[in-house]
């Protein structure tokens, strides 16, 4: 064999060695740094949500959410879990870590801004998140964070400010049709505005009620529109 060919022969191991070794560092960073980025993000208040609402949210965001370890590719999901938001939340947020472990993290978010959607060292970092927070926990912290937009000058962060500032109501007071609404904003909040956009939100919101009923499916892991759920 030619030393070009070996060469040639080489790099693909080389690489695929390389690649094994950033997931193994990413792993082991973010199991030592759990606690830390844990105590950093403190869950500043707790949102239980009815098991009605549970089975809503999941079924449009996670449907496998109870099922996998932190990734799946669950139809209609994408790429992106539950677990694998938080992941992102808590090691690659705005909260900054100490020492060598913060320098590791702005290695980490500089990696995640460049290539969000093909970030295996996230993904090593929803698996870990997974294995060390329970599911209830996760839930809890999700529906208290996920980013719902902008209302009169306001981010909203969580279900339950985005029912009051928008519903007028505690998030337990919503209606079903109500709390679908809510949900069909996750994907893309400042577009599916409830008083911005209002005909985009109501066309979503009836995809996802078809959704839930059964009468439609979606076409493949990454068809979060529901085209054919369309009315």
């Amino acid at each position: 064999m030619s030393r070009a060919r070996k060469a040639w022969w080489r790099l693909p191991m080389l690489l695929a060695l390389l690649l094994l070794a950033y997931l193994a560092v990413a792993a082991v960073w973010a199991w030592s740094a759990f606690d830390d980025a844990r105590r950093l993000v403190p869950l500043t208040h707790e949102v239980e949500l009815s098991n009605r609402q549970a089975a809503v949210l999941l079924r449009v965001e996670d449907p496998d959410f109870y099922g996998h370890h932190g990734l799946s590719l669950g139809q209609g999901q994408g790429m992106a879990t539950i677990s694998s938001a938080l992941a992102r939340e808590l090691f690659l947020g705005k909260d900054r870590l100490d020492g060598v472990p913060g320098m590791m993290q702005t290695f980490y978010r500089g990696v995640f801004d460049c290539c969000k959607r093909i970030d295996l060292g996230r993904d090593m970092m929803a698996l870990v998140l997974d294995a060390r927070m329970s599911k209830r926990e996760q839930l809890q912290r999700y529906s208290a964070t996920v980013y719902m937009g902008t209302h009169e000058g306001q981010q909203l962060k969580g279900l339950a400010q985005a029912a009051r500032s928008y519903l007028g109501k505690p998030l337990e007071a919503t209606t079903d049709e109500e709390f679908i609404r809510l949900v069909a904003m996750i994907k893309a909040p400042n577009h599916y505005h409830p008083s911005r956009n209002a005909a985009a939100l109501d066309e979503r919101a009836g995809r996802i009620q078809a959704l839930l009923l059964g009468s439609c499916a979606p076409d493949g892991w990454f068809d979060t529109d529901y085209e054919g759920c369309a009315s």
